[in-house]
């Protein structure tokens, strides 16, 4: 007697190859779609990575055009950056040097803003010492590197210490921006809040012969943190 196992119905509807129920209810929904929209497929597709770049741009990367000199030579006219804005997310922190866009409302005026930042919570930053400089924590910061060619570290002298959780912020063409220099006397002191940063510029993609990587000047990686506040008994 034959005794080789004859598949049954249930053998051939689940075999490895072949879609299960859910599967199936899954392709049939997409073929519904697809037949429901004009163009079918090619809409569909259209419409799915329009969804993908809506949440790409709400929630991790984001484009800005540069609509001033304030940041030149880093970042010059018309340039347009990808902020991340995973950046400071899940625990981190802006840091000295990083190139920020934040929301300005309430502090600078009602729109985003890119800026360096020079100070965190707790610095305390002074304009200018002997040799023109700008210290922070008592250490002196050579910003040769990223200053505009000819401009001074500021024209306007300042010695503030920057609140916990606040952001004191300078353009790098400081003869051309409005920045934390000039909002002392404003609510909250020209400190930025950490919450109204929108995320970290990160690379220049256009126009093309200006794309590159922004990275954090090494002026910054010799200056102290600020020491923490003294415990009261």
């Amino acid at each position: 007697m034959d005794t080789e196992a004859q598949p049954t119905e249930r053998d051939r509807s689940s075999h490895p190859g072949s879609p299960g129920p859910e599967g199936r209810s899954r392709f049939a929904l997409v073929a519904r779609a697809a037949d429901w929209l004009p163009g079918g497929r090619i809409t569909l597709a259209f419409f799915t990575c329009l969804a993908f770049l809506l949440v790409l741009n709400v929630f991790v990367i984001q484009p800005f055009q540069i609509p001033s000199g304030s940041m030149e030579p880093a970042l010059r006219i018309g340039d347009r950056v990808l902020v991340n804005k995973l950046a400071y997310r899940f625990g981190a922190q802006p840091r000295r040097g990083d190139v920020i866009v934040f929301d300005g409302t309430g502090y600078f005026g009602d729109a985003d803003y890119v800026k360096r930042v020079v100070g965190v919570g707790r610095d305390h930053v002074v304009c200018c010492d002997a040799k023109g400089r700008i210290e922070v924590n008592d250490r002196p910061v050579d910003e040769t590197a990223f200053l505009h060619p000819g401009d001074s570290a500021s024209s306007v002298p300042f010695d503030v210490v920057v609140p916990p959780g606040r952001l004191f912020v300078l353009g790098d063409h400081r003869g051309d921006s409005s920045d934390s220099r000039d909002h002392l006397g404003s609510p909250g002191g020209g400190m930025i809040p950490v919450g109204d940063v929108v995320g970290r510029a990160d690379w220049i993609v256009w126009p093309y012969r200006h794309w590159t990587h922004l990275t954090r000047p090494s002026a910054y990686a010799r200056v102290p943190d600020a020491p923490a506040e003294a415990a009261h008994g």
